[in-house]
């Protein structure tokens, strides 16, 4: 993953084990003070929360603990791989995208950061600049030239 990926990793499992998780914690015990647990609705939404936040905290734990940063700066952009920017062209509308290639867990179609787990990406791994690529999408086939790799 990209050193920017993982920071962000970083900071979302800070604020999930030293924000978030202590006011549930806080919520929890509030909840038990009010007497009778088996009919306390904050109660049971707190644990809800806790197991929650629990699993969110060990997933990115793990992801961390297998998790690798991956240098670019001796890495040649003449092959669409991990972290490389495409801009390619769809035939069938003629239209220009441009795409980063990243890990699944640095995803975000908003911010045009394509998962290598995608069809489109897989299709796209390997090829050089000026390849056409065919990718089967719902829509049907979608036909890709690579115009440059960054």
């Amino acid at each position: 993953m990209s050193k920017e990926g993982y920071d962000k990793l970083v900071a979302e499992l800070y604020q999930l084990e030293y924000v978030e998780y202590p006011k549930v914690k806080e919520a929890l015990v509030e909840a038990r003070e009010k007497g009778d647990l088996s009919e306390n609705f904050e109660y049971h939404a707190a644990r809800r929360e806790q197991s929650r936040l629990l699993g969110k905290i060990r997933f990115k734990q793990r992801v961390l603990e297998y998790a690798r940063v991956i240098d670019l700066s001796g890495v040649s952009s003449d092959v669409v791989r991990l972290l490389t920017k495409v801009e390619m062209t769809n035939l069938n509308t003629n239209t220009p995208m441009t795409y980063t290639l990243v890990s699944p867990h640095e995803a975000n179609l908003a911010e045009k950061k394509l998962s290598i787990k995608s069809p489109i990406a897989q299709a796209l791994m390997g090829k050089h600049v000026g390849d056409v690529v065919e990718v089967k999408v719902p829509a049907g086939i979608l036909r890709l030239r690579i115009d440059s790799i960054q």
